[in-house]
């Protein structure tokens, strides 16, 4: 009987990153690799305990977990190791791989760098770093060797705080650096993904070396660890790799394709002709253009007419400055009306959320006298009296429902009892949901990125439960929020369910992170029919069940 601990889910993935890396390393199957891979990231993403799930025999529920996958999960579960890993540490020095992870060089060449200096070890090689023997290795120059050291004391901070930028952030700094470089966002940033780890700059230049020379010298890069002919990869103040790729002008497209991913997505097309374009490209393969948020998974069908942010009338949820919003209903509208919005719906806490101020009863009464003077000055713009109404833990609403019927949109939020198992958090939601008051279940897995996990809910069920209330469920644009996730709104688009997306401003500049809820919404394949605030305001208070 083996006494091994039971690994959480963090435990096995990183196990499973590890062996990818060193099977990388030994030039094992690229598809290999990429299986150990997307198999770490979805036992990370998953909410049930895996172990559970491998000593049930029902891990092969999972999408991507294929039998070989299992013996080896089955395995660590089972004895708390994985004997090939153990294999390969032996015999590849994994504490020397990992440079490649902190500072965006190829595992291959940190393993050449770290045996050409006969160094064992990360600290062997930053004492060797130190000493300036890091000249001794060629191509590596005094100026590199200080900057590479720096990158290596971010990249190690950064890789232990286990966090990725959000979304806004990642974009903020491709963006700076495509700027520079006259070129273009690719990578994980470009396809909107939740938590970019992949930050990649395209451009094109018939001679490449003057690019790569301002790249070096941007000051967002406090190193560049690789350089080729029109290749070169920096590190970040943040300790994040970006890469540059300086593309000939009748390759451009390929090369945009190439490095805005996914690799499975990309590895279904190959081999990719050159061309200058990504239209053009996707003409020569005989393929309709697919929008960077659908290539994910490998696809060459029609792509559906996914939402436009031109395609909302309005946003649904925000705050104002009658609990933590920064700024008036009227700054607040009068924001949105500038965005070309013809509704935005005013979403204040209830009391119950405790932790920032909340609308009681007489509160919400008087902020409708508020919200008409708006809707006189601002008129055919409408104002929408709503809330963000805290669920509590019995599944009833923190307003009574002669309050709530007076409101023209209802927001239902759990901030509270994360912590409840499965069975009682989705119980709660699912209690609220029937409430016939009820507009719209907000952020409903209620994560926030880098700091807390998804909840327990059953999502499936929500999304029935959706289904047989007319209850919309919210993808939320906060940055840390960014819920529901793609796969969720997929699941929900593909059931039929309505989805909202909004913003949960808190400020007239958080109104702009719509960006990041509509890209949210296009990476579940949501259209304009899915979305309930693409539509007329009549249609929107029409929902109102009450």
């Amino acid at each position: 009987m083996s006494t091994a601990a039971t690994p959480d889910n963090d435990t096995i993935a990183a196990k499973l990153e590890r062996l990818a890396a060193l099977l990388e390393l030994a030039e094992a199957s690229y598809y290999s690799v990429r299986a150990y891979r997307r198999a770490a990231e979805l036992i990370r993403a998953t909410p049930a305990p895996v172990a559970e799930l491998i000593r049930t025999g029902e891990v092969r529920r999972l999408r991507g977990i294929g039998p070989a996958i299992e013996r080896r999960l089955r395995e660590l579960v089972e004895t708390g190791e994985l004997h090939e890993l153990n294999e390969l540490e032996e015999e590849l020095q994994p504490a020397l791989v990992g440079l490649g992870r902190y500072l965006g060089i190829s595992a291959r060449r940190a393993v050449e760098i770290a045996r050409a200096l006969g160094v064992r070890d990360i600290d062997d090689f930053r004492a060797a770093a130190d000493a300036g023997r890091l000249r001794e290795v060629p191509g590596i120059g005094p100026h590199t060797e200080r900057r590479l050291v720096e990158a290596l004391a971010l990249g190690e901070r950064r890789a232990a705080s286990g966090r990725t930028l959000l979304l806004n952030r990642a974009r903020a700094l491709v963006a700076g650096v495509a700027q520079a470089v006259s070129g273009e966002i690719a990578g994980d940033v470009r396809r909107w993904h939740d938590q970019p780890r992949r930050l990649a700059v395209v451009c094109w230049a018939v001679h490449a070396e003057p690019l790569l020379d301002v790249f070096a010298g941007l000051p967002e890069i406090v190193a560049v660890v690789e350089r080729e002919d029109r290749r070169a990869v920096g590190v970040t103040v943040e300790g994040l790799p970006i890469e540059l790729v300086v593309a000939a002008p009748a390759a451009f497209g390929t090369a945009l394709v190439r490095a805005t991913g996914s690799d499975d997505y990309v590895a279904a097309l190959e081999p990719l002709p050159d061309a200058p374009d990504e239209e053009g490209l996707y003409a020569a393969l005989g393929l309709a253009y697919c929008p960077p948020e659908l290539r994910e998974a490998p696809f060459r069908g029609e792509p559906p007419p996914i939402v436009e942010t031109g395609d909302l009338r309005g946003d649904l949820h925000v705050h104002s400055s009658w609990s933590d919003g920064k700024a008036s209903v009227l700054e607040m509208a009068e924001e949105a009306q500038v965005r070309g919005y013809e509704y935005l719906a005013i979403c204040d806490h209830t009391r119950n959320v405790r932790v920032v101020p909340g609308l009681d009863a007489d509160d919400v009464r008087r902020q409708a006298e508020e919200i008409a003077e708006a809707n006189a000055r601002l008129a055919p713009f409408r104002v929408l009296r709503g809330i963000e109404c805290d669920v509590l833990a019995d599944g009833s609403l923190d307003l009574p429902d002669d309050v709530l019927a007076e409101l023209d949109w209802v927001m239902a939020s759990v901030h509270a009892g994360q912590r409840q198992t499965r069975d009682e958090l989705t119980k709660r939601v699912l209690t609220a949901m029937q409430n016939p008051y009820v507009s719209a279940l907000s952020h409903p897995t209620g994560r926030l990125i880098n700091h807390r996990p998804p909840n327990a809910l059953d999502i499936e069920r929500v999304i029935a439960a959706a289904l047989e209330t007319g209850v919309a469920l919210e993808v939320n644009g906060l940055p840390d929020r960014l819920d529901l996730r793609d796969e969720h709104v997929r699941l929900a688009v593909e059931a039929g369910a309505d989805i909202v997306v909004s913003t949960d401003a808190h400020s007239v500049r958080g109104l702009a992170n719509i960006e990041l809820a509509v890209g949210t919404a296009r990476r579940g394949w949501a259209t304009a029919a899915s979305v309930v605030n693409t539509r007329p305001v009549e249609a929107v208070l029409a929902r109102c069940r009450g």
